[in-house]
């Protein structure tokens, strides 16, 4: 059959992207997905297809505890994160004078020169048990000796995924602020609207976009973060990926940690699967009205 050269510049243009998409992302899931239904015995490798490991990921009570803390501290960094980031965005938009925008742009970004290993160690020295919160609550006098409960727990992880990805969640919100049309809430103004009720029937939902992406972004790689919890977080604050990473390494068990990343790509894509359907239902909803 023969193509017309639209169609021949169209496939052209879409090849390597599909290609690239293939290689990266369909075919590495489908290597996990093999993996999951096969068993390892130490060095052992038997590809018959069972779901034993899917089983013991979801019935086994120590995995399906790290999974449910997995998702509970995943969802407290991204409400943190986005509530943080909000204002932070409004203010870019809609306060700041159009010529300080490109400043306060280049200042987000400025966490993003130093690598992330040394963010999580600077938190470490700032929670730590002698470090700058405990020394200068004890310089004050405030405490008789240093506090022990703001490092090494869930705590600790939440609040350095929160300071690591909240750049991420702020530019996608500024973005969708700086599309939203003045223009209505001048029009709003004229007919007598508050400025918090301008805010809530326009701005808000006009800037949804920006928080589901801000959302999405933050929520989806901080459930499978292990690097993190692994050096703040101690005993209570390891996450599912440090068990993947102890079944990949230390535990010689590739099928079960394939088993429980899978079982924590499905976890991650039916929650952000529901986040977008209520999203727009809500849009839809304030349309409506």
């Amino acid at each position: 059959m023969q193509l017309d050269p639209d169609a021949r510049r169209g496939l052209s243009l879409i090849s390597i992207p599909f290609a690239f998409s293939i290689l990266l992302l369909a075919a590495p899931l489908m290597i996990l997905l093999a993996m999951s239904v096969w068993t390892q015995d130490f060095l052992t490798l038997d590809r018959t297809p069972t779901l034993d490991n899917f089983v013991e990921a979801w019935t086994d009570p120590i995995y399906r505890t790290l999974m449910l803390r997995s998702l509970k501290i995943s969802i407290i960094v991204t409400l943190v994160t986005v509530c943080l980031a909000y204002p932070a965005a409004y203010y870019m938009s809609f306060v700041a004078p159009n010529n300080r925008k490109a400043l306060l742009i280049f200042l987000i970004t400025i966490p993003f020169w130093t690598s992330y290993l040394m963010r999580i160690f600077l938190w470490k020295v700032i929670l730590g048990f002698n470090g700058v919160i405990n020394g200068s609550l004890m310089g004050l006098g405030l405490i008789d000796q240093p506090l022990d409960f703001i490092l090494y727990n869930q705590l600790a992880v939440v609040v350095t995924l929160s300071h690591a990805w909240l750049p991420f969640a702020v530019l996608p919100i500024f973005v969708v602020m700086e599309k939203v049309n003045r223009a209505y809430l001048e029009a709003a103004q004229d007919l007598g609207d508050t400025p918090f009720w301008r805010f809530i029937r326009i701005t808000l939902p006009l800037s949804m976009p920006g928080v589901v992406a801000a959302t999405l972004i933050v929520f989806v790689p901080t459930i499978g973060d292990y690097v993190t919890p692994k050096l703040v977080g101690g005993p209570s604050g390891l996450m599912i990926a440090n068990m993947i990473e102890v079944q990949f390494k230390n535990a010689n068990n590739a099928p079960l940690g394939a088993a429980l990343a899978l079982s924590a790509l499905l976890l991650v894509t039916s929650v952000a699967g529901i986040f977008v359907w209520l999203n727009r239902r809500y849009l839809t909803s304030e349309g409506a009205a």
